[in-house]
């Protein structure tokens, strides 16, 4: 499944009402859609360091992005990942889930997938923590992370 490519006027949007909730200056940067879903996640994380909590429009851009780049570097539909209330991907190849409940699923909260994907946070500190929820032979992510 090809990656969601959202409209890049809603991106910035989102993206510049989050930053003026962080009261920083509007974004400036290149306008691609990828560029800017780059802006997003950074600015995303920005939040949470700064103990914000970030508007949901960014963050499901984020969150999205994220899981899209995962989908892409590590295609099939074995493992599916969910990150309510945002998005969910199906990922890894191998046998192919079709109906009901997958066999592997990982779930867990957009601040931990993004400090996943981005590498601030390790799989295994996560898992050892209890902040993702991993069933299934398939589901240890660690070997695709981070994205980006």
């Amino acid at each position: 499944m090809p990656p969601h490519r959202p409209d890049a006027a809603k991106v910035r949007a989102a993206l510049d009402a989050q930053l003026t909730t962080l009261d920083e200056p509007p974004y400036d940067g290149p306008g691609g859609t990828a560029e800017l879903l780059g802006a997003c996640v950074t600015v995303v994380l920005r939040a949470y360091e700064r103990k914000v909590r970030p508007e949901r429009e960014i963050t499901r851009f984020a969150v999205r992005h994220l899981l899209d780049l995962l989908a892409t570097a590590a295609p099939g539909r074995t493992v599916e990942v969910r990150v309510p209330p945002y998005a969910a991907v199906q990922c890894v190849a191998g046998p192919r889930h079709t109906r009901g409940t997958p066999p592997n699923v990982v779930e867990t909260d957009a601040p931990t997938w993004l400090a996943l994907a981005t590498g601030r946070l390790a799989w295994a500190e996560a898992m050892s923590e209890g902040r993702i929820s991993a069933s299934g032979g398939r589901a240890d992510l660690s070997e695709y992370l981070p994205v980006r």
